[in-house]
């Protein structure tokens, strides 16, 4: 999949075709201002306003606390974009906002959209980036309400995945123990242990992550059959052939390959034979990666103190520490997403 200009007419398609459009110019200042336009209209409320009933710019400002002309504005311009519709003057939700920005969507991505704001000044960063090669250290950096902000956006992304996610793993035969590491907000901890009744879930991560992390998991009402460790994957002791599943998921791209190696390596160990190691990314690197994997592979570079692997890659740590690796499967709902499985030998 992939981010580009799409002609509304053919007269547009035929200059398209032959070179003319100034794509460099259309996929950086209007995306910009439709990127941002989403974002404040999420963030004050705009589509929860109207979700019961359709409205008029000054009803949407009067409920919003905003500008009614610069509320007019807005939406009008997400109208041309078809987050909203108009009727007889009055704005209203299109299916497209209703699945993907509202609280109440099993989908939504609103915290996701909000998360973008933090983003949006990582981001603003690039230059600093490819000039000196420093990636942002962006966990000491963020606030409280920044950190709250920061694991609402990650879970919101997690729902997209966890069907898929939990669908793809051949859980073994009588699992009960499952290892999220790295999984703050345990939300794919939940998904799999709601699937499978015997099975109970620790989620390994940093202190400051499961700090901010804990009322999100809580609010999930499994008791202890899902869990908070704190402690850090790279040091902690996870003991000898004590899991059925580990699950290492958005992760490895914050390590180098000699760090994943050795990480690798460690949760082979903890696992039981017969156990399956998932590791689940955005892969950026490879044949099968396009244009949105090379943009995260970007992103984790400049977030993080690695970037994406390829699941060749990661297939060979997984030899290396003994396992035996699958085929890589990518996912159908997630462009250049997938999982990277292997087994430990009976």
């Amino acid at each position: 999949m992939r981010i580009g200009v799409e002609p509304e007419n053919l007269a547009e398609r035929a200059v398209l075709a032959m070179g003319q459009v100034p794509t460099p110019l259309l996929v950086t200042h209007p995306v910009l201002l439709l990127a941002r336009a989403l974002m404040v209209a999420t963030k004050y409320d705009m589509f929860e306003v109207l979700a019961p009933r359709a409205l008029d710019a000054a009803g949407v400002a009067n409920r919003c606390g905003t500008h009614a002309g610069a509320t007019k504005t807005l939406l009008e311009t997400l109208a041309k974009a078809e987050y909203v519709g108009i009727e007889n003057g009055r704005f209203l939700l299109t299916p497209l906002t209703r699945r993907w920005l509202l609280k109440s969507s099993p989908r939504s991505l609103r915290d996701s959209l909000l998360f973008r704001f933090l983003e949006w000044d990582w981001i603003a960063r690039l230059d600093d980036f490819i000039k000196h090669g420093t990636p942002l250290d962006f966990h000491a950096m963020m606030s409280t309400d920044e950190w709250q902000l920061y694991q609402r956006g990650m879970r919101s992304l997690a729902r997209l995945a966890a069907p898929e996610t939990v669908r793809r793993v051949r859980v073994p035969k009588g699992a009960r123990r499952l290892l999220d590491v790295g999984g703050s907000h345990g939300y794919l901890s939940v998904v799999f242990c709601r699937r499978y009744p015997q099975l109970r879930a620790e989620v390994l991560d940093l202190p400051a992550a499961v700090e901010h992390a804990a009322p999100l998991l809580g609010a999930e009402d499994m008791g202890d059959r899902v869990v908070h460790r704190v402690g850090d994957a790279r040091t902690e002791d996870l003991g000898h052939e004590v899991y059925d599943v580990i699950l290492l998921a958005q992760l490895v791209h914050h390590f180098d390959a000699a760090t994943n190696r050795d990480l690798v390596a460690r949760l082979a160990h903890s696992l039981r034979p017969g156990g399956v190691l998932v590791v689940q990314e955005i892969s950026g690197r490879g044949e099968r990666s396009g244009q949105l994997g090379g943009l995260s592979s970007l992103y984790f570079a400049l977030t993080s103190h690695a970037g994406s692997w390829s699941f060749e890659e990661i297939a060979s740590w997984q030899s290396d520490a003994g396992l035996i690796p699958r085929k890589p499967l990518w996912f159908r709902t997630l462009p250049d997403t997938g999982q990277q499985v292997a087994v430990k030998p009976s």
